[in-house]
């Protein structure tokens, strides 16, 4: 029988033995989440808050990284070298996909030349139009810094990484996948921004919850925990604008209920024109929430300082 759609927009399927394979000593995949994060909230004192943000951020990496490896290590045949390259260059989650998935097509030229362009693009805007922005309008030059970020890491950089292993014969899917064209938040967030995180959330997550608690919850949980791993990277670092990344989030799953409710299916909220600009409205109006005043002012631009982008 077919279950019902995951948070995300995507079926739920039956847990595989890739996923189910490091049950019996699954505590070992937890160590560095349990561990890491906290060592790093040791260091708040005597680290900047700019650099406390990328030690907490690397630290869950790191921490998710094993996590997904450990799952992962026992759902077929994949060399050390194999290994090594998941878990120290491909900034993904998708362990089995990465270590022992299907051999992808290479590569068209024309993905290269839109993930370089992507890449300057972020370039420009950190190092260029930032600083041109006038020194009384603060906020905003965090801003065009912060967009460059993203630009430069997530949707440049992480797209060539993801073109080198597919070219070298590696399922390497990037992280995002346009998601400026989604016409549903569940198409956003479940198959186009940032899959690496999805991947995780839906397999931790959703998947262990959703048939006990219903579909709307799990879905709810789901973003619930996305706002308070943001509140960590973000609000902790900046010393302020607690519960706003959350609120952002908890937002994104409300959105996503009622997009999926009679009424938005009648609104036709899922698809078309009214989709697109129901989910642009319910992602970008309110990313103020998540990347609120505070880490701006006290992360972000020390870190554009630090790195010669102001």
């Amino acid at each position: 029988m077919q279950e019902a759609t995951i948070a995300s927009g995507s079926e739920v399927q039956e847990p595989d033995a890739t996923l189910n394979s490091g049950r019996k000593q699954v505590w070992i995949a937890w160590i560095p989440l349990v561990v890491l994060p906290p060592a790093c909230m040791l260091l708040r004192s005597v680290s900047s808050p700019w650099v406390l943000m990328w030690l907490l951020a690397g630290a869950i990496f790191i921490g998710c990284k094993w996590q997904t490896w450990w799952c992962a290590r026992a759902g077929g045949f994949h060399s050390v070298s194999r290994s090594v390259a998941y878990l120290f260059l491909w900034p993904g989650m998708d362990a089995s996909a990465f270590l022992t998935g299907a051999r992808p097509p290479k590569p068209a030229w024309t993905a290269w030349c839109w993930a370089l362009l992507k890449t300057c693009g972020g370039i420009a805007l950190l190092w260029l139009v930032a600083r041109r922005v006038p020194a009384e309008l603060p906020l905003l030059r965090g801003w065009f810094g912060l967009l460059g970020l993203v630009f430069l890491l997530h949707f440049g950089s992480f797209d060539l990484i993801a073109l080198g292993w597919q070219s070298l014969g590696v399922r390497a899917e990037p992280i995002m996948q346009s998601p400026a064209t989604s016409c549903s938040l569940g198409e956003f967030w479940g198959r186009r921004w940032n899959l690496g995180f999805r991947q995780l959330s839906h397999e931790l997550v959703f998947r262990p919850l959703y048939l006990r608690i219903g579909l709307p919850a799990a879905t709810l949980l789901v973003f619930f925990v996305s706002g308070l791993i943001h509140e960590l990277v973000i609000s902790v670092p900046a010393r302020g604008g607690y519960g706003l990344p959350t609120a952002y989030f908890v937002l994104q799953g409300l959105g996503m209920i009622f997009e999926r409710s009679r009424a938005g299916r009648f609104l036709g909220l899922a698809r078309g024109v009214r989709g697109w600009a129901f989910t642009t409205v319910i992602t970008a109006g309110p990313v103020y929430f998540l990347f609120h005043p505070p880490f701006v002012f006290r992360v972000i631009l020390p870190f554009m300082k630090a790195i010669h982008a102001l």
